[in-house]
């Protein structure tokens, strides 16, 4: 059984289907969680999606790779901390959709600021660069939700994207994130490069990172689920804190939207008009993961644990004003679909995921 989620050519505004229709689009990232979604949605649009990335084998792409018209997809290896690399990789290219980043869980961002504002910064430095060089049409900044300070407006719109400090535990990413913005904005004003900048709320799906080293909350609470010898499993603070979770499919689609319709070097959020608190989403997981398990499964809070950010929920007047894009996939809906891919994957190999605790 095979779990892909590619997007109907009907789920696309017309102009956005005319603009990627047989444009060769680079996608760095594009063999990563995000990045791979992101290039199913490409190939339904009729684009030629081009993959920028250092895995010579990319097991999230193996069932396009396979499949695939190698007109139609292409895999080019390269390292995106070398310039030269990067630019000859991007030569031919009309469009830059730029998703490479380092990121990961709460502990992991928290405890190491400096190398994920420095990886971030450098690949994106050589991404921009390269893309206004070889004279691309349309080039994309990912940004991200984590941005917005710790006590900002909720829900938060776009204008408190650089007010006051970035959420502490995020700081790293955060910083890194609003110089991308800032460098698009500023290669848009000086070089006249046609940018577009996407802002996205919490991801999560089929092919999230489950590495309990670095995941993020949904699937790290997933595979303590499926993990746990008891009849409950740990959750990082008291439940209270709230997160705008949206799901993979429509994360991409909302890349591709903003990309293809807005170029204006003016952050756009991406997000789902729906705030969900840690604790109902972690049982809404003990009760599908236990119905999976055949088991009575309840989360266990650690009032202790590491928690981020209060209040997390996405203000989607602008990408609803500007574009007609909403979320399709609710949280309760989009738990199921994750949770059936990685049950069946941790029924495929349950000892990659053992071997990471």
């Amino acid at each position: 059984m095979q779990y892909t989620t590619a997007v109907q050519k009907k789920d696309f505004h017309i102009d956005t289907q005319n603009f990627f229709s047989g444009q060769k689009v680079i996608v760095t990232g594009g063999s990563g969680f995000i990045g791979s979604h992101v290039i199913e949605q490409l190939i339904s649009l009729n684009a030629l999606p081009v993959i920028i990335t250092r895995q010579k084998n990319p097991i999230f792409l193996e069932h396009l790779l396979n499949v695939m018209d190698s007109k139609k997809i292409e895999l080019r290896v390269c390292d995106l901390y070398d310039f030269a690399q990067t630019k000859k990789s991007f030569l031919d290219a009309n469009i830059v959709l730029n998703l490479a980043a380092s990121v990961a869980g709460i502990e992991y961002n928290k405890n190491h600021p400096a190398s994920i504002f420095q990886d971030n910064l450098q690949c994106f430095f050589n991404s921009i660069k390269a893309a206004n060089e070889v004279g691309v049409k349309r080039y994309l900044v990912t940004s991200s939700a984590c941005v917005y300070p710790r006590h900002c407006l909720i829900p938060t719109p776009e204008s408190e994207g650089f007010r006051d400090e970035p959420e502490p535990t995020n700081s790293g990413y955060g910083w890194s994130k609003r110089m991308e913005e800032y460098l698009g904005q500023k290669y848009a004003e000086e070089f006249n490069l046609s940018v577009a900048i996407a802002r996205p709320y919490n991801a999560y799906g089929p092919r999230d990172n489950f590495n309990p080293k670095s995941s993020h909350v949904i699937p790290a609470l997933i595979l303590k689920a499926f993990q746990t010898e008891t009849e409950s499993f740990e959750v990082w603070g008291d439940g209270t804190h709230s997160r705008s979770f949206l799901y993979v499919d429509d994360f991409a689609r909302g890349l591709i939207e903003v990309a293809a319709r807005y170029p204006n070097a003016d952050p756009m959020n991406i997000g789902a008009d729906e705030e969900i608190s840690i604790c109902d989403m972690s049982h809404l997981i003990a009760d599908s993961v236990g119905k999976v398990r055949g088991l009575r499964l309840s989360p266990k809070f650690n009032t202790g644990g590491i928690t981020g950010q209060p209040r997390r929920k996405c203000d989607v007047t602008k990408s609803r004003e500007k574009l007609n894009y909403c979320s399709e996939v609710s949280i309760k809906d989009g738990l199921k679909k994750t949770i059936d891919w990685f049950n069946y994957e941790y029924k495929k190999n349950s000892t990659l995921y053992s071997n990471s605790k």
